[in-house]
């Protein structure tokens, strides 16, 4: 993760717009499984951390670069260290587990970040975007193709590349529902108008790092063809959907399956 995270730039709106969705929570809770231990790494705010903490739940410690997103986490939420993934500052199996959401590709050196990992964790749990699959999404097609050339896009890992450096059990699509409460990059794939609402860019983090030119441009061309109807003749079926496969994926990885 960044020294400068992207994070300390996109934060004020992030509580609003980035809420934890329970049915892609429930996908990540299903593969950290039984653990009672378990790192959150980019944690951000809090969201997809297992719970309830405590007697019940597991023991979770969240690893955060932001200060940002560390002073926007709930009271009562697990207790946060501002670090980076390529220098965890915990002893060797430390945890039964290691989860992190869409942070990957804020990493500013994977391999290092992974190998931390491993040293602290006996499984790891990663939900990703492919960027195999995400970089065809009609926001990028069609709005913003700069953001295929950003390095956080065009070296964002996907699943094939984590097998270089984790023991990969399992890989499984994370189709996102038609009603996404949480406001990441793709979630909006067919209500185009929220990418309109500025309150909506300010907690997605290619806003902090696309060229502003780019931005207003792609935003100016989306804003039109939803008025004119023809962002509906290309891609008005998408309204019908219950969920849609953007490209998200989540990596179950380590020494034993759940």
């Amino acid at each position: 993760m960044s020294r400068d995270p992207v994070y300390d730039r996109i934060g004020r709106t992030y509580v609003r717009t980035r809420t934890t969705d329970p049915r892609v929570a429930a996908r990540i809770h299903a593969a950290i499984g039984p653990a009672r231990r378990v790192l959150n790494v980019g944690a951000g705010t809090g969201s997809y951390e297992p719970g309830p903490v405590g007697a019940t739940g597991p023991v979770v410690t969240a690893l955060e670069p932001s200060m940002t997103m560390i002073r926007h986490r709930e009271a009562g939420a697990a207790p946060v260290v501002q670090g980076v993934a390529e220098h965890l500052p915990f002893a060797d199996a430390s945890f039964d587990v290691t989860m992190g959401t869409l942070t990957l590709h804020h990493w500013a050196d994977l391999a290092a970040g992974l190998a931390e990992v491993r040293r602290v964790s006996r499984r790891q749990v990663f939900l990703l975007f492919d960027r195999t699959v995400s970089h065809s999404f009609w926001l990028l097609e069609d709005y913003f193709p700069e953001l295929r050339e950003l390095a956080s896009e065009a070296a964002a890992p996907t699943a094939d590349d984590l097998r270089a450096h984790l023991a990969v059990r399992r890989v499984e699509a994370v189709p996102i529902p038609a009603d996404c409460t949480d406001g990441f990059g793709a979630a909006y794939w067919n209500r185009p108008e929220r990418y309109l609402d500025p309150d909506v860019l300010a907690g997605m983090s290619f806003t902090a790092v696309l060229a502003p030119e780019d931005l207003r441009i792609g935003l100016e061309r989306l804003a039109a063809d939803i008025a004119s109807g023809e962002w509906n003749r290309r891609y008005g079926h998408l309204r019908e959907l219950a969920e849609f496969d953007v490209g998200y994926r989540l990596v179950t990885a380590g020494v034993t399956s759940p």
